[in-house]
């Protein structure tokens, strides 16, 4: 039964296509894979032991993505007094009675064979001196089963072992500074590649496709389209956008999770906000605010070590309760010693901008960090258009729920990707011919960027109501109705936020109670009647048609 909710408010038509010159090259390849974070390169490499030539396109260059400024680590069970029972358990409190039980058990059990995967590719994980893996502990894990390296420093090794994995393999190919458009179909409406629009040196410029058998969207995440953002400034959700506008369902996009501890620098909005990674408080640092209080204590039983959304909402209402633009985190007492030697990355990030965390309080604030929602998957990596997949954070497995478990996102990537792997391996898609799209496209101004994001922050951040989301709706449908004529990459990434903050706007309207990692201060309380998920998806005359569906 679909629960009890207000009509949609007024929001812009978006475009089933993106406006863009006819491709005047075209090359072939098995699987192509979009992105080139932990889930498109252990795709590709997964791919690639399953026996297809693999072409992995990246928005800019192979390394600047998200995974590279991931600090913790990887959640697996690698401790004997540990269980994936345990795993499930913690990941489904976070999730707040929205995770795929399925997705959450396929994820834990998999989850040890998958990190075996990665050091077998080169990762260097910290081990104690007889060798074992270090485990450590984050928000909502009542275990150490956190795996890092370098400290606080996993993603950038993670990310440079399976770079070079991937250059080792010559039947990988790598085309860097690639914006994709769309996704191109077949006849059946099978997906049969995308085009994209090239930039550099190396390969044939300007707009052009790539023919594939399926493709993989591993594009990342979406926190550009708010003003403060752990997320680099590529994440805009290009995939996100690219399956709507492809006719694929997307689920749960209302689900944004704002990391409790971005370094907060005044003035540097709309860039990426330094991450204080949660593996600081899992070794005893403290959050304060202004009056010197341990806000967290009496808040939730596990204090600081709350999930994330719990910690990010109880910062933001002390914030304004305060009238301050942050709150401190206190790590003075972990000492020098383990400061440095443990957390290389974040003392490094203070002492670059004059703090110094062994003597100074850091001011942190909630920055826009993961999107739990995504394009909607099945166990398979499957999406609702045949032939089109989708892994990592542009996807919706079903694993996160309304809040991600802290560490669960990488290794998500990683059994996911092999599952993909795996379903091509048994289905071996044939090769189809791309037809030529029926829609005609367009694009939006380059000057809409900046005030989207200022709708998105104050209308559909942490805090969202029935009266700020429709504000936003508002400030969206002004800024969709001012079209750009030329087609270029900016144009393009600015329909791309369009579509997906006015999908998100939709979804935080539609879902009229508070849960995880989406708040509603009209409807402060969860309700059993809002254990379900909202679909979206673009009719072919561009509006927004939204599906419920029952836990």
């Amino acid at each position: 039964m679909t629960p009890q909710t207000a009509p949609l408010p007024q929001l812009p038509r978006l475009p089933r296509r993106l406006r863009a010159e006819a491709p005047s090259w075209t090359e072939t390849t098995d699987v192509c894979v979009i992105g080139s974070g932990v889930a498109g390169l252990t795709c590709a490499l997964n791919l690639r032991h399953a026996g297809f030539h693999v072409t992995v396109v990246t928005k800019v260059h192979i390394d600047d993505g998200s995974t590279r400024w991931a600090q913790g680590g990887v959640a697996a069970v690698l401790d004997p007094l540990d269980s994936p029972e345990a795993h499930a358990r913690d990941t489904q409190i976070a999730g707040v009675g929205l995770c795929d039980p399925a997705a959450v058990e396929v994820t834990v059990t998999e989850g040890p064979d998958r990190i075996a995967d990665l050091i077998h590719a080169g990762t260097e994980f910290d081990r104690h001196p007889d060798g074992s893996l270090q485990l450590t502990r984050e928000g909502g894990h009542r275990a150490r089963r956190i795996v890092h390296a370098g400290g606080d420093a996993t993603g950038a090794e993670i990310q440079r072992a399976l770079h070079q994995a991937v250059l080792r393999d010559p039947w990988i190919r790598i085309i860097e500074n690639a914006m994709v458009l769309d996704l191109l179909t077949d006849a059946s409406g099978h997906a049969a590649g995308v085009s994209l629009h090239v930039l550099g040196e190396g390969v044939e410029h300007g707009v052009g496709g790539v023919e594939a058998r399926a493709v993989v969207l591993a594009t990342g995440g979406m926190g550009q389209i708010f003003q403060s953002t752990t997320n680099p400034s590529v994440s805009i959700g290009d995939g996100v956008a690219l399956a709507l506008r492809a006719g694929a369902d997307v689920t749960d996009l209302e689900f944004v999770q704002f990391h409790p501890t971005a370094m907060y620098l005044n003035g540097n909005e709309g860039d990426r906000q330094p991450l204080v990674t949660e593996a600081i408080r899992g070794e005893g640092a403290h959050l304060l605010d202004h009056g010197g209080e341990r806000f967290m204590v009496g808040f939730h039983e596990l204090a600081e070590l709350a999930p994330r959304d719990v910690v990010a909402k109880a910062a933001t209402a002390r914030m304004r309760a305060e009238g301050e633009s942050h709150v401190w985190l206190d790590a003075r007492h972990l000492g020098r010693t383990m400061l440095e030697e443990r957390f290389p990355t974040v003392t490094g990030s203070c002492r670059s901008v004059g703090i110094d965390p062994v003597t100074d309080l850091i001011p942190v604030a909630p920055a826009a960090h993961y999107a739990s929602g995504g394009v909607r998957t099945d166990l398979r990596g499957r999406t609702t258009v045949p032939g089109l997949y989708a892994a990592g954070e542009a996807a919706c497995t079903g694993l996160h729920g309304a809040n991600r478990l802290a560490s669960n996102s990488l290794l998500e990537a990683l059994v996911f990707t092999h599952r993909i792997a795996a379903d091509l391996a048994e289905n071996k898609p044939s090769p189809g011919i791309a037809e030529a799209p029926e829609s005609e496209g367009r694009v939006c101004s380059t000057t809409s960027r900046t005030p989207l994001q200022e709708a998105m922050t104050a209308g559909a951040g942490v805090l969202r109501s029935a009266d700020s989301l429709e504000a936003t709706a508002e400030a969206l449908t002004a800024l969709g109705d001012n079209v750009s004529g030329r087609p270029r990459p900016a144009t393009w990434e600015a329909t791309n936020l369009l579509t997906v903050a006015t999908a998100l706007t939709a979804a935080a309207h539609r879902r009229r109670e508070t849960r995880g990692s989406h708040w509603r201060e009209d409807f402060p309380e969860a309700s059993d009647e809002w254990l379900g998920h909202l679909h979206l998806s673009i009719s072919p005359d561009g509006e927004l048609d939204t599906t419920w569906e029952s836990a």
